[in-house]
């Protein structure tokens, strides 16, 4: 089967966006289990995490390139879990679930698995990404420049300098770019499929072999040749309402800034002069913020020999988030000092922009 219409192409890159976020969270997730967050296993994770985003602008860069509309805002586009991988054949459940041996093996490589040799593209059925973004391609140069008439480049996120590899990856496997055209468009899919799967069971990600494929990095840790080291007892799959009720306003703060994310998101794919201050609130966000609150989860005893962790929920932000995120943060910091810093930006109200809002 073909992706025979413009209209169809365009509901594929919206999957397509769909299925960069859902392997955000279970990642983070894993990584937030680790107990050594400085160790190099933890570092492959955080340098996939890293390269699923930029994975993300890509895929939305190419909807709009097309002439589609992306609205990271939808309720739609937010994973849940457990959940099936959309379209993979066979059926790829993802968890939120500790950094084991089977969560490495049998789901984030099952996620990298690379496309075996000869298969035909098949947009509805695919058994790897790398299926899936051929079929992409295929459409694509079928379709022709025609395609491109508009390519809304205000509203691409594709300056290079609002990208920066971390360790272990490498500039040269790939950064943002504007998509204005069918090669540019194939070079987009290009640094996808190599930094996830590679090309067959190729293990570089770059010309110069300095950066492994997320398959590999994944092989890596499974072999033992990178190990993960100790694991905190999280739950799989775990919900904040389960939490006593010390522990869930901490996982209600997560789940809030986790959803403040979006409207990010969403305001960075709008026409904007301030897309880099638009950056560096979302790599503040996530980087200062969400991953001290996740972190700091894993240290809060359950009663029943579980830690608790982040859920990955929907919260509600109300008609004013950033008033929301002062609020929560708020009771929380008075209960967990140890996170006052962390929270500082949302008490100061300093991490959202003024944007449009969910419905």
């Amino acid at each position: 089967m073909r992706i025979a219409t413009r209209e169809s192409l365009r509901e594929h890159l919206r999957l397509a966006m769909s299925v960069e976020l859902s392997t955000v969270p279970p990642y983070l997730y894993a990584l937030y289990s680790m107990e050594h967050q400085a160790s190099d296993a933890a570092a492959l994770l955080r340098s996939i995490v890293a390269e699923e985003m930029l994975h993300l602008a890509l895929a939305t860069n190419l909807l709009l390139a097309t002439g589609g509309e992306p609205d990271l805002l939808s309720a739609d586009l937010r994973p849940t879990y457990p959940g099936l991988l959309a379209h993979r054949t066979p059926p790829l459940m993802l968890n939120l679930a500790p950094a084991t041996d089977d969560q490495i093996r049998t789901t984030f490589m099952g996620i990298e698995q690379p496309d075996p040799p000869g298969h035909s593209p098949d947009p509805d059925a695919y058994d790897s990404l790398g299926e899936f973004y051929a079929a992409i391609e295929e459409a694509i140069e079928a379709f022709g420049p025609g395609l491109f008439a508009h390519p809304q480049a205000d509203r691409q996120l594709s300056d290079p300098r609002f990208y920066g590899p971390v360790r272990f990856n490498v500039e040269a496997s790939g950064d943002l770019m504007l998509i204005d055209g069918v090669d540019s468009a194939r070079a987009a899919i290009e640094v996808i499929v190599h930094q996830g799967e590679g090309l067959t069971d190729a293990r570089w990600a770059d010309p110069g072999h300095q950066e492994l494929t997320h398959y590999a990095k994944l092989a890596q840790i499974a072999d033992g040749i990178t190990p993960i080291g100790a694991i905190r007892p999280v739950r799989v799959n775990p919900r904040a309402v389960e939490f006593p009720a010390s522990v869930r306003p901490v996982a209600d703060l997560f789940n809030a800034v986790y959803g403040s994310l979006f409207i990010l998101l969403d305001a960075l794919y709008r026409p904007t002069p301030a897309k880099g201050h638009l950056v560096n609130q979302l790599y503040g966000l996530m980087r200062r913020v969400l991953g001290p609150i996740g972190l700091h989860l894993t240290t809060l005893p359950l009663g029943d020999g579980f830690v608790a962790s982040p859920t990955f929920e929907a919260y509600p932000l109300g008609p004013d988030p950033a008033e929301t995120l002062a609020a929560l943060a708020g009771a929380v910091a008075a209960q967990h000092p140890v996170l006052a810093e962390a929270l500082e930006p949302l008490l100061e109200r300093r991490l959202l922009p003024e944007a449009r809002l969910p419905g």
